[in-house]
């Protein structure tokens, strides 16, 4: 993989499990100072992992870390675990914006409610973290903005089963792309990121289902993946909706065996909005 992130500081979201715990730990085996913002201050009786834990495991793995409970939905929230980030480390020069929360209902069954909840979490706090970092990211000479939302595939077979939750998937994708041009005078790249295949994580668990997770890859997929486009010239690569195989055969990565979940199932499964 080209370059490292050591000395970068990174704020991502939603990172005291999953996706969002293997970028940071990749990110802190380079060095880097990572910022775990979470919600997650303590133990959950099914999910594993907290925001201190994590940070435990990146400071072992050799970067610097900062634990910030965090509501992506609340701006004050966001704003002060920022300033306190940059107080710690000097600066921002990479958003992570991995939090998330996915219900896959359709139209006619889904809680106006959940929707809402979706739509802050996905949509509207890639706005409202970005916002927070921007005094940070524009001082930054590797300024990198990074979503996990998926490349826009208008394909009916996508728009017709839950909408609801595609909405809120695609309009981070769509924000990331404006933020890219709007931001790119700046000198701050935007891109998303977004697996070929499901990843083994809770939330695939939970909502897709148990049986899904023999046939993903685990997370460490997307972390790298994401190392790649974080350690690349913001100038080189923005205003990209990227899939994580691509972007690590592009780095030279050809065999994907080492991301098998379960190493005896090669059977994977596309991920949602990936047609093959």
């Amino acid at each position: 993989m080209p370059g490292d992130l050591g000395g970068r500081t990174l704020f991502i979201t939603g990172a005291s499990r999953g996706i969002g715990r293997a970028i940071a730990l990749r990110a802190a085996s380079d060095g880097a100072n990572v910022v775990i913002a979470a919600k997650s201050d303590q133990p959950h009786p099914k999910l594993p992992g907290t925001i201190h834990s994590v940070a435990a495991e990146v400071e072992q793995a050799g970067g610097k870390a900062l634990a910030a409970q965090v509501d992506v939905r609340d701006d004050a929230s966001v704003a002060a675990a920022m300033e306190s980030a940059a107080q710690r480390f000097g600066g921002i020069d990479i958003v992570v914006n991995n939090a998330g929360a996915i219900r896959l209902e359709p139209a006619a069954r889904i809680d106006m409610k959940r929707f809402d909840l979706i739509h802050q979490i996905n949509t509207r706090a890639v706005l409202s973290v970005t916002k927070a970092a921007l005094p940070w990211l524009e001082k930054s000479g590797h300024a990198h903005v990074l979503s996990l939302s998926p490349p826009l595939n208008l394909n009916p077979k996508w728009l017709g089963p839950y909408i609801p939750y595609t909405t809120t998937k695609y309009a981070m994708t769509l924000m990331s792309l404006g933020l890219a041009q709007e931001l790119r005078p700046a000198g701050i790249a935007v891109n998303t990121l977004w697996p070929r295949t499901t990843i083994a994580t809770a939330a695939v668990e939970f909502e897709v289902g148990a049986d899904y997770i023999a046939r993903s890859r685990t997370p460490q997929i997307m972390a790298d993946a994401a190392h790649a486009i974080l350690c690349a010239d913001p100038a080189d690569l923005t205003g990209q909706t990227l899939l994580d195989e691509d972007v690590l055969r592009a780095a030279g990565k050809t065999d994907f065996d080492s991301y098998l979940n379960d190493p005896a199932c090669t059977d994977l499964m596309l991920d949602l909005y990936v047609d093959s």
